[in-house]
């Protein structure tokens, strides 16, 4: 299967921190009208940007990068205690390569929470932010409240929550929807709303197997926790950025610089949501984890008011930010609605 679509690019980029791979669909001019920079989430690559990629107009240069360890860039370890810096970081190092100057972000997911450190590091070289089902900027569970209060020293979060049946079947590269955790269905079931179909489906799965799995990449490792459900944030590996103990952007309500944001999300997200399924503390409520300690002791996190409080205060501080909401849609409104979604962006890129 070929994995690059026709028009566009895809090259090794070298820089002092890591051999990054890229994708690219250039402009069709010398002084690109925006260069786009699209920054993927979870347990996949820059291929999914592909055909958003290739839909926007001509004059505009759209760059999409694989994060380490996942696509074809190098897998190196990943040091959680820096949040995502090591992925923000690797983002500068690519772009500075390149000597794009400043550029619109695009960050999906656990990528919003990398465009998101990207700006506090470097609010001069961006143009926008549109952030797309974008992780809360108080990381991911274990937090209450839309202030993000840290609730039991972020136990139930990082890598011990990891499916272990869902990282064999990356490791084995396992296409198949035969099992509820094998990549097709997690795909079908969390990624997209359901009864969503595309023809790429193919291309998505390969993809996220494209995933590097153990404790330095995903998902990471765990250590033991004395509150419920017993296990807390490791050091190391992808979900452990996320942790709250170690990832918290909600600085950039008070940068200087506030460049436009744009978030965009779907209303039947099953991943970033208030009552997200990837919520231990959620699914304790719903009974399909046991000996959950009950609302008070372990709240599911409100991911969405969380964000929408830091983006309120990022206006109130003069900055701008729209919220746009898909109906119908799940966790990749790129995907599922690729015409409204290059709308919005459009007018982003335009002001």
């Amino acid at each position: 299967m070929n994995l690059i679509l026709d028009g566009i690019a895809s090259s090794v980029v070298e820089t002092p921190r890591l051999k990054a791979h890229v994708v690219e669909r250039g402009a069709e001019q010398a002084a690109p009208l925006a260069t786009v920079v699209f920054i993927h989430g979870n347990v996949s690559s820059s291929l999914f940007w592909q055909p958003l990629m290739l839909a926007l107009p001509p004059e505009v240069r759209a760059i999409a990068i694989d994060l380490r360890g996942f696509g074809g860039s190098e897998a190196l370890p990943v040091d959680a205690t820096r949040g995502v810096r090591d992925f923000s970081d690797d983002v500068a190092s690519v772009l500075d390569t390149l000597d794009t100057g400043p550029v619109h972000l695009v960050g999906w997911s656990m990528g919003g929470g990398v465009v998101m450190q990207y700006l506090l590091d470097h609010p001069d070289m961006v143009a926008s932010l549109t952030l797309q089902a974008p992780v809360s900027p108080y990381g991911f569970g274990s937090t209450a409240g839309i202030d993000g209060t840290l609730i039991n020293g972020g136990a139930g979060t990082g890598g011990g929550g990891a499916n272990p049946d869902f990282i064999a079947r990356l490791q084995d590269e396992d296409d198949t929807a035969e099992s509820p955790a094998s990549p097709r269905s997690v795909y079908r079931s969390t990624y997209v709303a359901p009864g969503f179909k595309s023809e790429l489906e193919d291309l998505w799965v390969a993809s996220m197997l494209t995933t590097v799995t153990g404790d330095g990449n995903y998902p990471g490792n765990s250590v033991p926790a004395d509150a419920w459900p017993g296990f807390g944030p490791g050091d190391t590996g992808v979900l452990n950025t996320m942790t709250p103990t170690h990832f918290n952007v909600s600085g950039i309500a008070d940068l200087a610089t506030k460049p436009p944001i744009l978030w965009i999300r779907g209303d039947a997200d099953a991943i970033v949501s208030d009552a997200s399924l990837f919520d231990l503390n959620h699914l304790g409520a719903l009974g399909a984890i046991p000996g959950w300690p009950g609302a008070e002791a372990a709240p599911a996190q409100p991911m969405l008011s969380q964000t929408r409080a830091v983006l309120e205060r990022y206006a109130a501080n003069g900055g701008s930010y729209r919220e746009v909401v898909f109906t119908n849609c799940g966790h990749s409104p790129h995907l599922e609605n690729q015409d409204k979604f290059l709308r919005e962006l459009m007018t982003q890129l335009c002001g």
